[in-house]
């Protein structure tokens, strides 16, 4: 029997963006494993059904449990995490966290005005998880919150600065800007490869909030609470896989995430290769 301390905790995304999630994820526990899969073959999820983009994520997440024996599965995407964060803690027998609740978190703690805005995919805003999120917290608030469908496609381009992203973001990001927000939350991994231009749209007056950092101290606080943090000494295994062109994959990832992105391989449905 494998020591349930030294099984990875495996992360899942449409695409690059829960990279973001796996910087943190890394800096925070360099002695943790992991295996990471990308959805690149389908995503956009944003613009997708919610009840098919759960059927991707229970099928993403039952992988990394069945194949790769992961003891957490963080679900590194807001879509995703936005429509089946219950289905799959129902149904996995490993815990589970999301970006949601820890991204609400901090945007309720860094604002002084108490005007936040959310910023997401179609199907993340429609789906008001981030409204019931951020009412948790029971901060005194007020929330606005837009959609930012094509964000994601130009993160997954590299396209991530210039005039044709600005332009776009000028006009995604009016709603939250006329609202007179002072903390901005990135409501989609993907978003903060785009920060410089958001930050450019919104102004310097105005804090942005990513999930990332809160997600990892989540997983952290979690993994102790239940004695399945691996040991100090433990000798660290990342794994990536991508259900698109793996080539791209590890091209691009590398350059978003860094030298951690080795090898990476095709991830089909049904099994990982």
């Amino acid at each position: 029997m494998v020591d349930a301390r030294e099984r990875p905790i495996g992360v899942f995304d449409s695409g690059f963006g829960g990279l973001t999630v796996m910087r943190s994820l890394v800096d925070l526990m360099p002695n943790e494993s992991f295996v990471y899969i990308g959805d690149t073959g389908r995503y956009p999820y944003g613009n997708k059904p919610a009840d098919e983009v759960r059927g991707y994520a229970i099928e993403l997440a039952e992988s990394l449990v069945r194949d790769h024996d992961a003891k957490l599965i963080v679900v590194a995407c807001n879509t995703a995490a936005s429509v089946a964060l219950d289905a799959l803690s129902k149904s996995l027998t490993v815990p589970v966290v999301g970006v949601i609740e820890p991204g609400a978190r901090a945007l309720a703690r860094v604002t002084h005005n108490g005007k936040v805005g959310v910023i997401g995919t179609v199907g993340t805003i429609l789906s008001r998880a981030y409204d019931l999120a951020v009412e948790s917290t029971g901060a005194d608030v007020v929330l606005t919150s837009a959609a930012c469908p094509g964000f994601v496609e130009f993160v997954e381009r590299d396209q991530t600065d210039g005039d044709e992203v600005t332009l776009l973001a000028r006009r995604l990001l009016s709603p939250v800007k006329d609202a007179g927000v002072d903390a901005l939350l990135l409501g989609c991994t993907h978003y903060p490869f785009l920060a410089p231009v958001i930050q450019r749209v919104m102004g310097d007056g105005v804090v942005l909030v990513s999930s990332a950092n809160e997600t990892a101290f989540a997983v952290r606080e979690l993994l102790e609470s239940q004695r399945l943090a691996a040991a100090q000494d433990a000798v660290a295994e990342r794994r990536f896989f991508s259900s698109g062109d793996v080539d791209w994959f590890a091209t691009l990832g590398r350059r978003l995430l860094g030298p951690e992105l080795g090898e990476v391989s095709a991830w089909h449905s049904g099994a990982a290769s």
